[in-house]
């Protein structure tokens, strides 16, 4: 028998913190609230005797894509009891989830996967990773600071800043959280122990918010939380800053963006991994998702194929996709169609994390034509990627 799933009601929100607490290995001290909190949906499954046997969150959250917003559906926190496990409970919850997020007016959605095989039947594909890195202090590199910038402590009225550099980095690539989803909003207090700002006159150029952990022996750990800087300068006086915890702190542990200035300054060969988190992309919204996008604005072309896709019926049809002068139109199409793309594949193209070649050597597009690349269009842009684990 199928589950009966709905939006969990405030009064049951008890309950789905406990399963939470069961699956993951939680602490188990109840936190302080367990009020519903704004800017997600909480869906629940219930058997027929009425109990809570499955959850999943929906953060209703935005992404970058090449300096336009995409609104995207995080998908968090989905756990099933153990005696409903392999009953169809997390397809049902996703599937509610999905209708729900296009709703609302989602069109991508993003979750981080404990096991990946239950997320691929369900339409969603690894595109990237998230990976925590642990560096030795002492062989960070240490560079003469630059006599323009200024290296200062900051405080809770410095966070705004922070919070503009971000948007400044993030917004020209692909993938990243807006980060103006609710949980973001910062209090009156530093959400760190420190602030380190790197400052060109009045304007921040770069940050590091950190935990100092505990002792100062061999084991000590220096977590940095938050690592941007918008210059090449900015950021080896903030490695450089880093460095200076050697004597205390051996490891530096860190999650960088890759490709950005500070990791041009860090070495990586040297990296050990503390934690790696795979993720995973799926479409909502095709439609929404190639329209509400930015494009390359170089890339210009046509390209037609069809898609299937099980859980999200409105994106399955022929669909004719055209790209011109950083934009881009879906269309649906008459035409027969000779490149077959599989929901899994569409997200493989969309971040580009993947080609048509590759794909159909991967079972993911099945084609007529002896050269596929024509779908290429589609993953026109950088690879998209991930920064905040949710």
């Amino acid at each position: 028998m199928q589950p009966t799933i709905r939006v969990l009601p405030d009064e049951d929100l008890p309950a789905a913190w406990q399963l939470g607490r069961l699956t993951f290995g939680s602490d188990p001290q109840a936190p302080p609230s367990t009020a519903p909190l704004a800017g997600r949906t909480s869906y629940g499954a219930y058997d027929r005797g009425g109990t809570l046997v499955g959850k999943a969150v929906d953060l209703h959250d935005e992404q970058w894509w090449s300096g336009a917003t995409v609104p995207a559906a995080s998908v968090a926190g989905v756990a099933v009891a153990p005696e409903a496990r392999g009953t169809g409970v997390a397809r049902s919850l996703l599937r509610a989830l999905l209708h729900g997020a296009h709703e609302r007016g989602a069109a991508v959605s993003t979750l981080f996967a404990t096991t990946t095989g239950p997320y691929r039947a369900l339409g969603w594909e690894v595109t990237g990773e998230l990976r925590t890195l642990d560096l030795p202090t002492v062989a960070l590199p240490r560079h003469p600071r630059p006599a323009h910038l200024t290296v200062r402590a900051g405080t809770p009225a410095d966070l705004p800043a922070t919070t503009g550099l971000y948007e400044r980095l993030a917004r020209h690539r692909n993938g990243l959280l807006t980060r103006t989803h609710p949980r973001f909003h910062l209090g009156e207090d530093l959400p760190y122990d420190g602030l380190t700002l790197v400052e060109h006159g009045d304007t921040l150029v770069g940050y590091a918010g950190w935990n100092r952990g505990r002792g100062y022996g061999p084991e000590a750990v220096l977590t940095v939380e938050d690592l941007l800087a918008g210059t090449a300068e900015a950021a080896r006086t903030l490695v450089g800053v880093l460095a200076s915890w050697h004597s205390v702190a051996p490891t530096l542990r860190l999650t960088p963006l890759p490709g950005d200035a500070v990791s041009a300054q860090l070495p990586l060969e040297l990296a050990r991994q503390h934690e790696h988190d795979t993720w995973m992309h799926r479409p909502v919204d095709v439609v929404r998702a190639v329209e509400t996008r930015g494009w390359p604005a170089h890339v210009r072309g046509q390209v037609t194929f069809a898609l299937t896709d099980d859980l999200a019926e409105w994106n399955t049809g022929t669909w004719q996709l055209a790209v011109a002068d950083g934009r881009a139109q879906l269309r649906r199409s008459d035409t027969e169609a000779d490149l077959h793309l599989t929901v899994r594949g569409f997200a493989r193209l969309y971040t580009a994390t993947g080609t048509a070649r590759t794909l159909a050597e991967a079972g993911l597009l099945h084609h007529t034509t002896p050269d596929p690349g024509a779908l290429d269009l589609l993953a026109a842009g950088p690879p998209a990627q991930a920064l905040d684990y949710f």
